[in-house]
């Protein structure tokens, strides 16, 4: 699939088949995800696979916005690993490094058939704590993945996009 067919077809699934992934897709998501660019390379990235009926039930009972899918990817980052500026003070690199490893991830699924979901939406403390993270691991984000059920389609703001002059400054 093109590219920027891909991207204007995609969509937040938030309701998902109970049908499993099959582990050889699941393997192409994660790879997309290791060979995403972070910053200097430091890969601070670490992404936990909730897939046992027990971690599944754990962030289900954490958040409404598992969404029900057959796996979700917690994806948090390494605080002693992300790129800190030398220029700037308090400017670190693991948001931003995460964020690129979802969206790698995140397009790897759509051109699978697997769709996605990025989820702010949960306690992060209180996920980190139910999985063991250690301190220095902060949780950035939820990734559901999984077949979108029948009925799934795109919000009604999914299509709504401002006009370029809004949104681009040339400069």
């Amino acid at each position: 699939m093109e590219f920027a067919s891909l991207a204007r077809e995609r969509f937040s699934v938030r309701d998902y088949k109970d049908t499993p992934i099959e582990p050889e897709k699941l393997q192409k998501i994660l790879e997309a995800g290791r060979v995403a660019p972070t910053a200097k390379n430091n890969q601070p990235q670490r992404i936990y696979v909730l897939q046992s009926p027990e971690a599944l039930e754990k962030i289900r009972a954490l958040t409404r916005c598992a969404f029900n899918a057959p796996v979700v990817l917690l994806i948090a980052y390494d605080e002693n690993e992300q790129w800190s500026s030398p220029l700037e003070e308090g400017h670190f690199s693991g948001l931003q490094d995460t964020g690129i490893v979802a969206v790698h991830m995140i397009f790897q699924a759509w051109e699978l058939g697997i769709g996605s979901c990025w989820v702010n939406y949960f306690p992060n403390s209180q996920v980190e704590k139910a999985f063991g993270l250690p301190e220095n691991e902060k949780s950035a984000l939820l990734l559901p993945l999984g077949y979108a059920a029948e009925a799934s389609s795109p919000t009604p703001r999914h299509s709504q996009r401002k006009p370029l002059e809004e949104t681009f400054r040339f400069l």
